[in-house]
C-alpha cells in the first residue's frame, strides 16, 4: 500500500472541498445570512488540514488497483465528514449522524433526506445541499484529476474505482485529459439546463440548485413538495435533462467528435430509452383511471420514470398512491438504473442486458449443445473477465442488500418501507414507498438504521468493492 500517495491525494481533496465551501459562503453573504460564518469556519478547517496533509510530496507516486479502491473509499468518507461540518456549525442539523447522513446522501447523489422542512433552511445551506450532488455526480476524484496538477502516476485505477459501470476506459490517451473532457461535457450540459430554466421564468437561485441536482442525478429539492409546485415547462425540462444525464458520457464524446452514427448505434442507449418508453406505457395504462387529464398523467408518469430510472429522486406526484403494478414497475427500474458512465446509480442498464443475454445463451445451450455461442454487446464479444466481474458484482450486491435489509428491519417498519429504503439507499435514488415515499423522509429511522443506510449509499455509489476493500487486512500492507 502506497500510504504516502493516498495521503497526498486526500490532502488535495480536502483543499478542494475547503475551496468549494467558499461558494455557499458567497451565497450566504448575498442573502445576509448568519450561516455564512459556518461555511467560513468549515472551509478554513478543510483548507488547513488539507495543506498539512499534502505538504510533503511522496517519492513514489505509483497508484495501482489496490490503492485506487482504498483511496476512493477514504476520499468519499473524508469529504462526507468535512461536508457535514456546515450543517452542524450552523445548527441546521444538530445530530452528527443526521448531518453525515444528509451529506453522504448529497455527495452520493442519493437525495434521501432527514429534513422535514427544507424551506426553513438558509439559502446557503440549500445551495450546499444541491452543490454536493453536482460535486459527487461525475466523481470527486475525477474532479481532482481534472483540476489539480497530479502527474507522474497511473490514475486510470482511480477512475475505474470511482466511475460506475462494468467497464471504464479512456476517452483520450491521457487520463487527466479524459477527466477534463468529462467535466467539460458535464459543465456544458449543466449550463444549458440553467439557461433553459431561466429563460422559461424560473428564479436564478432555483435554477442553479435544481440544475445541480439534475446534473448529479441527486434529487435534493429546495421546496418541501420537491418539484410539484413549479411550472409544467420547468418539470418537462428537468425531466428531459434527468434522462440526458443518465446517458453514458461516451455517447456525448462521440457526438462531440461528430461520430453521430456510432452514437446512434449505441446498444446501451437504445436499451435505456426502450426501458423508459415501456415503463411509461405500462404505468400510463395502469393509472389512467386516477387522472382526469390524460396529458397531466403522462407528464407526471414521464417525470417519475425519468426520476426513478436515473436515480435522481425529484417528484411531481405522490406515486405511492398509484396502483400496485405502477409501483412494481418503478421498483424494478430502481434496480435497473441508468447507463454505465453516467451520473446515475442502480445496477446499470448494460449489466442488466448482458445478464439477460447470458441467461438466453444458457437456454440455447440446452437446446443446441453443439453450438458455440458468444455474447455480444455494443457489437463486440463480451470477454469472459467482464462476464465474471458482472456475476461477482451482482452476487455481492444481492448479499449486501439482504444484510442491510435485515439490519434495517430491526426498526420494525413495514416490509415495503424497509425494502424500498434499502433499495433507495444502495441504488442512490432518494424516495421509496410508504414510510419513505415521495412525501416522507428518513428522519424516523433509528441511529443504527441510519448508519446502515449511510454505508449503503456509499457502497452503492462506489459499487461496493471499494468499501469492502477497507476491511481486507492484506490490502493495507505496504509493498
Amino acid at each position: 500500500m502506497n500510504f504516502s500517495m493516498v495521503r497526498y491525494i486526500v490532502g488535495w481533496l480536502m483543499l478542494l472541498c475547503g475551496a468549494l465551501m467558499m461558494l455557499p459562503m458567497i451565497v450566504g453573504i448575498i442573502y445576509g445570512e448568519k450561516a455564512t460564518i459556518g461555511f467560513l469556519i468549515s472551509g478554513l478547517i478543510a483548507l488547513a488540514i488539507g495543506f498539512l496533509v499534502r505538504m510533503k510530496k511522496p517519492k513514489n507516486t505509483r497508484i495501482y488497483a489496490k490503492e485506487g479502491l482504498i483511496l476512493v473509499s477514504i476520499s468519499w468518507i473524508v469529504i462526507s465528514l468535512i461536508g457535514s461540518i456546515p450543517f452542524i456549525v450552523t445548527e441546521s442539523i444538530k445530530s452528527p449522524v443526521d448531518a453525515i447522513f444528509e451529506t453522504v446522501s448529497g455527495f452520493t447523489t442519493t437525495g434521501a433526506s432527514i429534513l422535514n422542512d427544507v424551506e426553513a433552511l438558509p439559502k446557503s445551506i440549500l445551495f450546499w445541499r444541491s452543490f454536493t450532488h453536482w460535486i459527487g455526480g461525475m466523481g470527486i476524484l475525477v474532479f481532482v484529476l481534472a483540476v489539480f496538477p497530479l502527474t507522474g502516476s497511473n490514475y486510470m485505477s482511480i477512475m475505474k474505482a470511482e466511475s460506475p459501470g462494468p467497464k471504464v476506459g479512456k476517452l483520450v490517451p491521457k487520463v487527466q485529459s479524459t477527466a477534463k473532457m468529462l467535466y467539460i461535457m458535464y459543465i456544458s450540459l449543466t449550463i444549458i439546463e440553467i439557461l433553459l430554466l431561466l429563460i422559461t421564468g424560473m428564479p436564478f437561485f432555483d435554477s442553479l440548485c435544481l440544475s445541480f441536482g439534475t446534473a448529479g442525478t441527486g434529487g435534493f429539492g429546495i421546496r418541501n413538495d420537491s418539484i410539484a409546485s413549479y411550472k409544467i415547462i420547468h418539470q418537462v425540462i428537468i425531466g428531459i435533462f434527468m434522462i440526458l444525464f443518465g446517458v453514458n458520457f461516451n455517447v456525448y464524446f462521440l457526438l462531440w467528435n461528430k461520430k453521430i452514427k456510432e452514437a446512434v448505434k449505441c446498444e446501451e442507449l437504445r436499451n435505456y430509452l426502450t426501458v423508459i418508453v415501456v415503463a411509461i406505457i405500462v404505468i400510463f395504462a395502469s393509472v389512467h383511471g386516477i387522472y382526469k387529464d390524460a396529458w397531466l398523467a403522462l407528464k407526471d408518469i414521464f417525470f417519475t420514470v425519468a426520476s426513478i430510472i436515473t436515480t435522481t429522486g425529484f417528484a411531481t406526484a405522490d406515486f405511492d398512491t398509484w396502483p400496485q403494478l405502477a409501483k412494481a414497475i418503478l421498483v424494478t427500474i430502481m434496480f435497473i438504473g441508468a447507463c454505465a458512465g453516467s451520473t446515475g446509480g442502480g445496477i446499470k442498464v448494460s449489466r442488466c442486458f448482458i445478464m439477460l443475454k447470458t441467461v438466453l445463451k444458457e437456454v440455447h445451450a440446452f437446446l443446441y449443445p453443439n453450438n458455440i455461442e458468444k455474447i455480444r454487446y455494443e457489437g463486440k464479444v463480451v470477454e469472459h473477465n467482464v462476464l465474471r466481474s458482472i456475476n461477482v458484482f451482482v452476487m455481492t450486491y444481492i448479499s449486501f442488500f439482504i444484510i442491510s435489509f435485515l439490519l434495517v428491519s430491526v426498526d420494525n417498519y413495514s416490509f415495503t418501507s424497509n425494502f424500498t429504503a434499502v433499495t433507495s439507499a444502495i441504488n442512490n435514488i432518494g424516495p421509496g414507498l410508504e414510510e419513505v415515499g415521495p412525501t416522507c423522509n428518513f428522519s424516523h429511522y433509528s441511529i443504527p438504521a441510519k448508519i446502515v443506510l449511510t454505508i449503503d449509499m456509499l457502497a452503492g455509489r462506489l459499487e461496493i468493492f471499494p468499501i469492502l476493500m477497507l476491511f481486507v487486512p492484506r490490502a493495507w500492507k505496504k509493498f
